[in-house]
C-alpha cells in the first residue's frame, strides 16, 4: 500500500509515524511545502522572545530521522500543486527548483492545515505572521532591528495575545486592535476581563471595538481616523481552513467553510482522508460542524486516520474545543459552550460563577479561581465552563472537559473524589464547590440573578442588598444597592421588602446564606450570582 500525505506537523506527521507502527510494508511519503515537516509551532512565539532560546528545540524531528527511525520519505520545500482523484495522482513542484512531477496513491492523507486571514486593506503586505519557523526567523529579525520598537497586533485570538505578551517582555510598546468587545471572543465578557486587565496593567494599549483601515511606511490607521504607531505590524487575525487543494479536486467543503469528513476523517472520495485545522469537526454539544484549530484534535485525528487506513474500526469522537492560555502569570481556560455560543445555538442553559481559592486558603499561595460552569437546566448536563486565575485553572478546566466527556451532570461533581493536600487544594475543590453551588440552582434552593440583567431589574423596582460588611461597601459597590450585613440580617428584616428583592456579597456565598434567611422569612429574593466579583469583571468588560 502506498499512502501519500499532504503536510506535516501535527496531523500529517501523527498520521504517517502512526501508519508505520501499525503497517511496516506500507510505502509511505510525506510532501511538505515549508523547511520544516515537524516543529512546535505553538510555541513560536516564545521562540520570538528568547523565552524559547534553541531554535532546534522547536524542530521535532527531520526528514532524516522520520527516515531512520520510520522509513517515512519526508520531501520538504515540495507542493502539492493538484490532486487527481480519478487517477489517484497527485502532482507536486519543488519550490528550489521548479522541477513539476507526478505520484501515484493507494490512500491520500490531506493535512494542510491552515492559512492566516488577511485583512484586505492597502499596505496590508507589510504585515507580517507567524504560521512556522521560518515567520518566526523573520519576526525575529525585524524584532532585533532598534527601528522597530513599536507594534501594532492586528487581532486578540490566542496568537495574537501570545505575542503581544512576548512583546511587552522584550520592552517594546505594543497595541492590540481588536474588532469585537473583547480579547479572545470564545470567552464570555466577565470570564475574560481579567485577561483584559492583566495585559492592560502590564503595558499593552487595548484598542477595542477598533478596526484598520490602512497600514502606512510606519503607522496603522484606523476606520475612525486614529493613527497608531508602527514601525512593525503583526496580522493576528485568525486562521482559515487551507483547503484550496481539496476544492479544485471537486472534495466535499462543509458548510463552516471546512474540508467535510464522516467519522473516520474520510472525504467524500473513499480513498482520500483529512485531518488538522483545514477540516471542520463535528461539536459534541451542538451537533454542528465547526473550525477548531487545536493542535490535540489535528493529533488525535492524524492517529485515527491511521488506524482507518490500517482496517481498524474506529471513529472520531465529537469535539469540545477546550482550550487555555496564559499571559503576565493569568491563565484562561474553556472547555464546551459559553453562554454566547449557547445562545446562538438555541441551547437551554443554566449556570453559576463562583471564585474559590486554588488550594486551602491557610496554605501559602492559594490564589483566587475564578470559574464558570454552564449545565442544562432540564437534566443538569454539563455544557461548558470557564476559568481565570493565577493557579490551578488548566486541572479545572480539564476535569471539567473530562465530566462533559463521560456525560456527568452538574450534581456529579459534587461527588468526584478529587486529589487534596493543602498545597494543591481544598478538601472542598473548586469543582466540588461548583457542584454545590450549581446543586443549589438546579434544584431550585436559591434563585439566582445574572450580573447583566441586574440593570434591568433594578430599573423595575428591584430592591438590591449588599450583605457584605460597611468596609467591603464603602470600598466599592453596586449603585442602588443598599448595605444590610449578613450578620445582622435577621434583625433588620423591616427593611427589606417582601417582592423583587436581591441580594450580593463579594462571591455568592454569603448571598446564599442570606437568601435562605429571607425565604424562610416570606421574601421574594434572588441571590446575584458570582456576587460583587463577577458583576464588577462584566461591567468592567463593556466599557474596557
Amino acid at each position: 500500500m502506498k499512502v501519500i500525505i499532504i503536510g506535516g506537523v501535527a496531523g500529517g506527521m501523527s498520521a504517517a509515524t502512526r501508519l508505520r507502527r501499525l503497517r511496516e510494508d506500507a510505502e509511505i511519503i510525506v510532501f511538505e511545502m515549508g523547511e520544516h515537516v515537524s516543529y512546535a509551532n505553538c510555541g513560536l512565539p516564545y521562540f520570538v522572545s528568547n523565552v524559547i532560546s534553541e531554535r532546534d528545540d522547536l524542530l521535532l524531528q527531520t526528514p532524516t530521522s522520520l527516515w531512520n527511525r520510520f522509513r517515512i520519505d519526508v520531501r520538504v520545500s515540495t507542493m502539492v500543486t493538484s490532486i487527481n482523484k480519478d487517477a489517484k495522482t497527485v502532482t507536486t513542484k519543488n519550490m528550489g527548483t521548479g522541477e513539476e512531477s507526478s505520484e501515484s496513491y493507494d490512500k491520500l492523507i490531506i493535512s494542510t492545515g491552515a492559512k492566516p486571514r488577511m485583512p484586505q486593506i492597502p499596505g496590508i503586505e507589510r504585515a507580517m505572521i507567524l504560521r512556522n519557523v521560518t515567520d518566526a526567523d523573520a519576526v525575529k529579525a525585524a524584532i532585533a532591528s532598534a527601528a522597530n520598537q513599536s507594534v501594532v497586533i492586528l487581532g486578540a485570538g490566542f496568537i495574537g495575545i501570545e505575542v503581544a505578551e512576548n512583546l511587552r517582555h522584550m520592552g517594546i510598546a505594543t497595541t492590540i486592535v481588536q474588532r469585537g468587545a473583547n480579547i479572545l471572543s470564545q470567552f464570555d465578557p466577565e470570564m475574560i476581563e481579567p485577561m483584559q486587565a492583566r495585559l492592560v496593567e502590564n503595558g499593552i494599549v487595548l484598542e477595542m471595538n477598533a478596526q484598520a483601515k490602512e497600514v502606512t511606511a510606519d503607522s496603522v490607521i484606523l476606520t475612525d481616523g486614529r493613527v497608531l504607531p508602527a514601525s512593525l505590524v503583526v496580522s493576528a487575525a485568525g486562521v482559515a481552513p487551507d483547503n484550496s487543494l481539496a476544492r479544485e479536486a471537486g472534495l466535499r467543503i462543509g458548510e463552516s467553510g471546512g474540508l467535510w469528513v464522516d467519522d473516520q476523517q474520510r472525504t467524500s472520495d473513499p480513498d482520500i482522508f483529512a485531518a488538522g485545522d483545514a477540516v471542520e469537526k463535528h461539536g459534541e454539544l451542538t451537533g454542528d460542524q465547526m473550525l477548531i484549530p487545536l493542535a490535540n484534535l489535528a493529533n488525535r485525528h492524524g492517529r485515527l486516520v491511521a488506524d482507518v487506513i490500517a482496517g481498524r474500526g474506529v471513529s472520531a469522537h465529537p469535539a469540545l474545543a477546550t482550550a487555555i492560555i496564559g499571559a503576565f502569570g493569568l491563565a484562561a481556560g474553556i472547555t464546551g459552550l459559553s453562554e454566547r455560543s449557547a445562545k446562538k445555538a438555541g441551547i437551554a442553559y443554566d449556570m453559576v460563577h463562583l471564585h474559590p481559592g486554588s488550594h486551602a486558603g491557610y496554605y501559602p499561595g492559594a490564589k483566587r479561581v475564578s470559574l464558570k460552569v454552564l449545565f442544562d437546566p432540564a437534566t443538569g448536563k454539563l455544557l461548558g465552563a470557564q476559568a481565570t486565575g493565577e493557579d490551578g485553572i488548566d486541572k479545572r478546566i480539564d476535569v471539567i472537559a473530562t465530566a462533559i466527556h463521560g456525560g456527568l451532570n452538574i450534581d456529579d461533581l459534587m461527588d468526584l473524589e478529587l486529589a487534596y493536600a493543602p498545597q494543591f487544594g481544598s478538601a472542598k475543590d473548586a469543582i466540588n464547590q461548583a457542584g454545590y453551588v450549581g446543586n443549589n440552582v438546579f434544584n431550585g434552593t436559591t434563585e439566582t440573578i445574572q450580573w447583566h440583567e441586574l440593570a434591568t431589574h433594578q430599573a423595575n423596582g428591584a430592591q438590591l442588598i449588599d450583605v457584605r460588611s460597611p468596609a467591603e461597601h464603602e470600598a466599592g459597590f453596586i449603585p442602588g444597592s443598599i448595605n444590610i450585613s449578613v450578620d445582622v440580617l435577621r434583625d433588620h428584616l423591616d427593611e427589606v421588602w417582601d417582592e423583587e428583592v436581591i441580594v450580593h456579597c463579594a462571591v455568592g456565598q454569603r448571598g446564599h446564606i442570606a437568601t435562605q434567611i429571607l425565604k424562610a422569612n416570606g421574601k421574594k429574593v434572588r441571590n446575584l450570582d458570582g456576587g460583587y466579583t463577577t458583576w464588577k469583571a462584566g461591567m468592567d468588560s463593556l466599557t474596557r
